[in-house]
């Protein structure tokens, strides 16, 4: 009897083992991996916590940064910049900073926001219009004060 739970459970267990295999990915042949030299790999990291370091490989891509620590809350200020040619051929070079202000990118792809004062559309105009109109009428119906509507009360 003993047995025959024994091997009932020994089955069961085999029955549950995972009927698949796992291959580790890898790629799909060696002529479809690129191989980029780094021409440069500089890193310094100090005692006191600053740093800097920049990279170059034979491809275009670079990155450079420095940073130092600031303040009692161990916050970090940092500068650097990098550059890369976009896939459409574009050339890409960003410098930022990232301190107390947050991070501050500046390059010449990035989106700028219209100057200010832009046109106004018609529009806005219009109802700007109204409501002051809007305003002037409820002015001239009473010279005093209104206290707010009760409509807008606590209800019961």
């Amino acid at each position: 009897m003993h047995l025959q739970l024994i091997i009932a459970c020994v089955a069961a267990v085999a029955v549950a083992a995972p009927q698949y295999s796992y291959d580790a990915p890898r790629a799909a042949s060696s002529e479809e991996v690129e191989f980029v030299p780094i021409l440069k790999d500089d890193r310094v990291h100090k005692e006191d916590g600053t740093y800097n370091f920049d990279f170059e490989a034979a491809n275009g891509i670079s990155f450079s940064q420095a940073g130092s620590p600031d303040g009692d809350e161990d916050a970090v200020i940092k500068a650097g910049e990098y550059s890369y040619t976009a896939p459409d051929g574009t050339e890409i070079h960003l410098r930022f900073v990232a301190d107390e202000n947050g991070f501050q990118p500046q390059g010449a792809h990035l989106p700028v926001a219209p100057e200010f004062p832009h046109p106004i559309p018609q529009f806005v105009l219009d109802q700007i219009a109204f409501a002051a109109e809007e305003d002037r009428n409820r002015s001239d119906d009473s010279d005093e004060v209104s206290a707010p509507s009760r409509l807008y009360g606590r209800p019961n």
